[in-house]
């Protein structure tokens, strides 16, 4: 990494009144937490076995015969992803980055990594859910519950790809089916504490608006850019003191009508981060 790139952004990272944490799927990946992982003929076998599964994305759209190997597969999927998984080095490296700013966290990825990492939960938007929070797969209600004890339960009795019918969850109001709550249909979930945490980003956007505000861009492509990505450009262009570094592996051109107003990272997400901190 050029020495003047990674210097420009802790100048911008220090004198910034305010940061603003725009993480799409590309940081998890960096981090680690990977749904193509290559190992997941061995950890998965059984899941390889029956059903011919190559990784953690494709297999999720996979439509079961019964609830009872469905939330088999999705037990496997949140535990490994999620439940089983520590915060990782570079949400970690990011928190000490931030943690006596001004900061608040807008992400799409659903594995809890900036909750793990010590981010406090108020100034973390998770946009598409979380895979410790489940929903009724018709949304008859508009609740979300936790997951976590469930899932522990479901690996615990899980045979041969099959939990048992008494642990499949039910909607406590109308009966039917669950789903885990990410955003993949019209049936997803936007209960209070979600519409409560859109309330923060956007007070926090507007009580900064005036302030040395800096976008920091980590990891968003273009699968949700309308969420990260084409927002954190038009804020960047609209307020007058904000500042945008974008840091990303593929795609981090920006706009050039914001050129001298952002910094433009290509790079491993991880590294870039490590190299800032120390």
């Amino acid at each position: 990494m050029n020495t003047n790139l990674y210097l420009k952004m802790k100048e911008k990272i220090k004198e910034a009144d305010s940061i603003v944490i725009g993480a799409g799927a590309g940081l998890s990946t960096s981090a680690g937490v990977n749904y193509g992982t290559k190992d997941f003929d061995k950890l998965f076998s059984e899941l390889v076995k029956k059903y011919g599964f190559t990784d953690m994305y494709t297999s999720s759209f996979y439509d079961f015969d019964t609830e009872e190997e469905k939330w088999s597969y999705w037990a496997k999927h949140i535990n490994y992803l999620c439940i089983g998984m520590s915060a990782t080095e570079v949400y970690k490296d990011l928190f000490e980055l931030v943690k006596d700013k001004d900061y608040f966290v807008l992400t799409t990825n659903v594995d809890r990594q900036f909750l793990k990492a010590g981010f406090k939960e108020e100034k973390i938007f998770e946009v598409q859910g979380a895979l410790t929070k489940i929903q009724c797969a018709n949304a008859c209600h508009n609740k979300i519950y936790d997951n976590t004890q469930m899932i522990k339960e479901m690996l615990k009795e899980d045979k041969n790809c099959r939990i048992p019918s008494r642990l499949v969850p039910k909607c406590p109001v109308c009966g039917g089916n669950m789903e885990v709550n990410l955003r993949k249909d019209n049936f997803f979930v936007e209960d209070d504490y979600w519409y409560e945490h859109e309330k923060s980003f956007q007070k926090f956007i507007n009580d900064n608006k005036k302030k040395k505000i800096l976008f920091l861009e980590l990891g968003a492509g273009f699968n949700t850019p309308s969420i990260i990505r084409y927002p954190f450009e038009e804020l960047t262009s609209k307020l007058k003191n904000a500042y945008l570094i974008r840091v990303n592996n593929k795609y981090a051109f920006v706009p050039s009508d914001i050129k001298d107003k952002s910094l433009e990272v290509l790079g491993d997400i991880a590294r870039v981060i490590k190299e800032i901190r120390d």
